[in-house]
């Protein structure tokens, strides 16, 4: 959807997994150990919300010798929410790369190109022309919105919570299909809403069940949440699939519809995107997320926008106007470029799907060869989804039995040095996640990588 517009790039500290700071900080370490008996990420996390809710510190009084102890407890919604997956193995790999481990970084869902240079020479020119100051709050796909209907954010990730939080009430429901982005559910659970998981099948390409749906929808059913193409799998819904699912949303009353469709222009023909909103009668009964990140390269400069109901984003500009104000400046002037590049980004990003295409087409048939491994062939974004729980349950020698999702990955960070995201982050614990945002000599080492690690396993369970 192109849109009319009138943050800095954040560079995280590592978190810890759970790795020996002393290994990681020796100059001959080149193999992380993870014992059989390692806590999960999730008993740690738990373990570290417990003890930080009792934590206190101690404070000499003002002119006495008492001590007293501050209260430096959490408010119970955001200890309710867990700490993003993604970004923690992303963390932990760069830290072990900076240690001169020769980790293959297969986590992040970020491109590997340059933003493409009429863009950045639009944000260098909106800085040397002095558009610098503060920027208002501010047709594709069978699509029009007017400037009250439009909200530019600091990425499409703060127009979702905002969009959540504006339409949500304590107790609301939150519809989410797994596989799901990792945020969808910790940010119904910042808006006191209860995140309700549908599961959904890698022989159905991980398509929502439109009969799955209609059982599960109850009067507190607020908010439906798809993402198409997605992230993790790279489905894409076809239009007619979005049709079935639009008419079980009309018999609603309450029922809106949240449509992340961020990664519309990395797809792959003959895949073609359809925008939930332009289907009859819910251009009233969706908010459309959509952003620069990803097909633009444009991670850093953190601009993204939500557009619907005028009734609705004023409700998201409230919270934008209490919490960072309008967007970068300087963003916007460069994003106004990206937008005059042409249709779905013109030649620059067909350039990037191209690259991206040739590299799915070579994980797919890699892993094909692969014993057991279960493949739903990505239509779009650059992530495969793979379903490895036919090795669950072998033991590697060395590191003991690979119990699920998070041993696999670890496993493979050990044995393999490639850095993997387990798909129990995104509400599978069957597979695991591969981003193919790298170049193509990078997936070929980290294939063989994996390969050499896996061969090893056998599969204990029939395949």
């Amino acid at each position: 959807m192109a849109v009319s517009l009138s943050s800095s790039a954040f560079t995280p500290k590592p978190t810890s997994l759970g790795f020996s700071d002393q290994s990681i900080g020796s100059e001959c370490f080149r193999s992380v150990s993870f014992p059989s008996r390692f806590h999960s990420l999730k008993s740690l996390e738990s373990t570290r919300q417990v003890q930080s809710s009792r934590l206190g510190v101690k404070v000499r009084a003002e002119g006495t010798s008492e001590k007293m102890k501050v209260d430096i407890s959490l408010s119970p919604r955001v200890n309710s929410v867990k700490p993003s997956k993604t970004v923690a193995i992303t963390d932990q790999a760069t830290a072990l790369a900076q240690a001169g481990v020769p980790v293959i970084r297969l986590a992040a869902g970020e491109p590997d190109f340059d933003t493409p240079a009429v863009i950045a020479e639009a944000g260098i020119n909106a800085i040397r022309e002095g558009y610098t100051r503060y920027t208002p709050n501010a047709e594709e796909n069978g699509l029009s919105y007017t400037s009250d209907e439009i909200l530019v954010s600091n990425g499409a990730k703060q127009s979702i919570l905002q969009a959540v939080l504006a339409v949500c009430s304590p107790g609301d429901e939150v519809i989410i299909p797994a596989p799901f982005w990792v945020s969808y559910p910790e940010m119904a659970r910042l808006a006191d809403a209860t995140p309700v998981i549908l599961p959904t099948l890698i022989s159905d390409n991980f398509l929502l069940d439109p009969k799955l749906l209609e059982s599960k929808l109850t009067e507190k059913s607020r908010l439906l949440i798809l993402c198409s193409p997605s992230n993790p799998t790279g489905s894409v819904y076809s239009r007619k699939l979005l049709e079935e699912i639009a008419q079980i949303v009309a018999r609603h009353p309450r029922l809106l519809v949240l449509s992340d469709e961020i990664y519309e222009h990395i797809i792959y023909a003959p895949a073609t995107h359809t925008s939930f909103a332009a289907l009859p009668g819910m251009w009233e009964r969706t908010l459309t997320v959509n952003g620069f990140s990803k097909a633009f390269a444009m991670t850093g400069w953190r601009l993204g926008y939500v557009a619907g109901p005028k009734h609705f984003v004023a409700a998201c500009g409230k919270i934008q106007s209490q919490f960072t104000s309008g967007a970068s400046s300087i963003a916007q002037k460069a994003a106004v470029a990206a937008l005059g590049m042409g249709y779905a980004g013109g030649e620059a990003v067909a350039t990037m799907v191209k690259a991206f295409r040739e590299r799915r087409d070579f994980l797919v048939k890699s892993f094909g060869e692969l014993e057991g491994v279960k493949i739903s062939e990505p239509q779009g974004a650059f992530y495969l989804f793979l379903d490895f729980s036919s090795y669950y349950g072998a033991e590697a020698e060395g590191f003991g039995v690979i119990e699920n999702s998070d041993f696999l990955c670890r496993y493979l960070l050990d044995k393999a040095q490639v850095a993997l995201v387990p798909g129990d982050a995104f509400g599978d614990d069957k597979c695991i996640r591969i981003s193919y945002a790298a170049s193509l000599s990078t997936l070929h080492a980290a294939v063989e990588r994996i390969k050499k690690a896996i061969v090893p396993l056998k599969p204990p369970v029939p395949v």
